[in-house]
């Protein structure tokens, strides 16, 4: 079950100036030991129980951006002082100002463990940029260097993982809603798929009623594996919605989706969420249409 509040990446997300609906999207590839996954519309908070249940016991913050915590001067909070507000235990490694231009990287990088991340990212606040990466244990300071000049070298697209040793997951999360995952666990993706549309067919029913969240179930994960193996680019938008009941219109994409480009007139599948039951069917669009048509 994953909590689905108004404030939440799809509610609060829109394309252009209609101020369209943001649709899911997702894509994956695998890359070498990895596999690696772009997708919208998803905060930070709103993933952390998938993300961290592969992940070592060590976890890195290695960038953070947010205006959540502002100064007199409305500079940002140091990464360090934000945990300390949040009440965690961590460490802090300052990497210098050479890091502040480099996408992924900022001047701190906190260490904690990964049970802290949910009080850390309470959603109480909202980053617009932040990088989280595991480790089999603690680091040296010299190991976090050399884990920064990694992550500050690697070209566009190119898997992180394998210049970490022992790292399982890779996270980077762009305007609380662009997210890219690498993990070498093999379900993250149908994971991570199933989150995004438990979290949209929420984002309906609280715009719908009068709750300010809902409790939703993911779908099964062998689901949302069998959708990502007939094909690796997927876009989703809200159907119907009526009482407990939501539809999201899945299309298969020739390639990943891009911010701009029109949803396909086709569907290919649709996900109904029957939350009185606490389930969703997954059905080929023409088998639906033939049932509506009988």
């Amino acid at each position: 079950m994953i909590e689905v509040e108004r404030d939440g990446a799809f509610n609060v997300n829109s394309v252009g100036m209609n101020h369209l609906p943001f649709p899911l999207s997702f894509t994956v590839r695998e890359a070498g030991r990895s596999w690696q996954i772009s997708a919208s519309a998803a905060q930070a908070s709103e993933l952390i129980d998938v993300l961290s249940r592969s992940a070592n016991d060590t976890v890195l913050v290695v960038d953070l951006a947010t205006n959540s915590f502002l100064d007199e001067d409305f500079q940002q909070w140091r990464p360090s002082l934000i945990a300390a507000e949040q009440g965690i235990d961590f460490a802090v490694h300052s990497i210098g100002a050479w890091a502040s231009a480099t996408p992924g990287l900022g001047e701190e990088i906190l260490v904690m463990h990964r049970n802290s991340l949910p009080q850390f990212l309470d959603g109480s606040w909202s980053p617009y940029e932040l990088s989280l990466v595991d480790v089999p244990m603690v680091p040296t300071p010299a190991q976090l260097d050399e884990i920064a000049l990694a992550i500050g070298t690697a070209a566009f697209d190119e898997p992180v993982l394998p210049h970490i040793e022992g790292s399982r997951f890779w996270y980077s999360g762009h305007d609380d809603c662009y997210l890219t995952v690498e993990s070498t666990d093999p379900t993250m993706p149908a994971l991570v798929l199933s989150c995004l549309l438990a979290l949209l067919a929420g984002s309906a029913l609280v715009s719908a009623g009068e709750t300010s969240s809902v409790m939703i179930p993911e779908p099964n994960i062998a689901t949302t594996g069998r959708l990502i193996r007939e094909s690796p680019h997927w876009i989703g938008a809200v159907g119907a919605t009526s009482g407990t009941l939501v539809t999201i219109r899945l299309s298969a994409l020739p390639q990943r989706w891009r911010l701009g480009q029109k949803p396909p007139a086709h569907v290919d599948y649709t996900a109904t969420l029957d939350l009185v039951r606490g389930t969703w069917q997954v059905t080929p669009a023409e088998k639906q249409c033939s049932l509506m048509g009988e």
